[in-house]
């Protein structure tokens, strides 16, 4: 601890009112102040852990990834994200941190000591600070995107997700990056996002991509965003949403075309689905996300349309758990016992939910009718 707090001599104390700070970090790696800009979630808990977001170039993209994490977090479609940014553009630092050899493809002495200094210090000594979950992603621009295809080469990526804006790419790098990315075995979410406007690197970007395109791995999810009327100054506004939805899928709510495509055609207990997807959420992001009300409503719709009612008792044990003080969980706990077959069980659930708050589509009347039902039916 004591390293890292020297290491930190020149920085202040960070805010974490959910505003954005610029600070100077003291690097030993590159004998160098550099400015560097955090955003912190207004409501940072040291309960959640939180995927961090790395941004060079930050002077242009910065801004673009925070406005992003605002409103996606904001809207339940991410959740809550740490990011940095480092500044680059002073001095044209950014090529002499990201410059590569011609000769090998490989970074140059500065560019080997800027990898250092990214993941042995700055990451580093966030991840001692903060509640840093497993997930990172890694942004950057032109050359600075290149840069980041470098932490691919580690025995495991540094991180688990790129978003690459028209990259200027080294040596060689249309061949190695696909052939490292079919090599690694780890769950790799790759995005391109590129202008249609000719560039000097267009032909072999196009060649990486057919390359990454034909690697059929379910641990590697590519994407490849095409603008046309981008070129190589507004491509920086581009695509980043579009990269965030793709990145993020699996956290937003349960969609009608996710519902119909992949619930309703499984073979698998539609319970089942949720479970898996909220532990891959957990595993991936390392975050436990509160089970959505949006999915809890397509898990059920999903269990009387496939008639799978053995879905409906863990269902309603979730929403015990998540939704406490509504009808929602004895209401479907009734429908359970009522298909089972057992109409006294179904009774008292019934009873018990005509007793507990109103929520969405299920009003007091609902189990007010059930239980006139069984009354006319069984006598109770």
């Amino acid at each position: 601890m004591k390293k890292y707090l020297l290491l930190l001599i020149g920085m202040v104390s960070l805010s974490l009112a959910g505003q954005v700070k610029q600070e100077i970090f003291e690097s030993f790696k590159l004998q160098e102040r550099r400015n560097v800009s955090y955003y912190f979630p207004e409501n940072y808990s040291e309960d959640k852990k939180y995927p961090l977001i790395v941004v060079l170039d930050a002077d242009y993209l910065f801004d673009v990834v925070v406005a992003n994490v605002k409103v996606y977090g904001a809207n339940s479609r991410m959740p809550e994200a740490i990011v940095v940014g480092i500044h680059q553009s002073e001095n044209d630092l950014r090529w002499d941190d990201c410059d590569f050899e011609q000769s090998t493809g490989l970074p140059t002495e500065k560019g080997a000591k800027f990898y250092e200094f990214l993941g042995t210090e700055l990451i580093a000594y966030l991840e001692t600070q903060y509640n840093i979950a497993p997930f990172k992603m890694f942004v950057g621009y032109d050359i600075t995107a290149n840069f980041g295809n470098y932490f691919l080469f580690k025995d495991k990526s540094y991180f688990n997700s790129y978003v690459i804006v028209s990259p200027v790419l080294a040596p060689d790098m249309e061949s190695r990056v696909p052939a490292r990315l079919s090599d690694l075995d780890q769950e790799i979410f790759y995005n391109i996002i590129v202008e249609k406007e000719k560039t000097e690197d267009r032909q072999r970007i196009l060649q990486m991509n057919n390359a990454i395109k034909s690697i059929n791995k379910e641990s590697l999810h590519y994407y490849f965003d095409e603008y046309d009327n981008a070129d190589h100054v507004s491509i920086t506004t581009y695509g980043i949403s579009k990269a965030f939805d793709n990145v993020f899928k699996m956290f937003r709510p349960i969609s009608p075309k996710e519902y119909k495509t992949e619930i309703l055609t499984s073979n698998e207990p539609v319970f089942q689905y949720l479970e898996k997807r909220y532990a891959r959420i957990e595993e991936l992001l390392g975050y436990k996300k509160s089970v959505d009300l949006n999915d809890i409503m397509a898990i059920y719709a999903g269990s009387l349309k496939k008639q799978d009612f053995e879905s409906l008792k863990p269902l309603a044990e979730i929403c015990k758990k998540e939704f406490p003080e509504t009808m929602l969980g004895f209401y479907f706990e009734g429908e359970y016992y009522e298909q089972l077959g057992e109409p006294k069980k179904a009774f008292k659930t019934f009873e018990k939910a005509f007793q507990m708050e109103e929520i969405d589509f299920l009003t007091k009347d609902m189990a007010l009718e059930k239980i006139d039902a069984l009354k006319a039916d069984f006598g109770y």
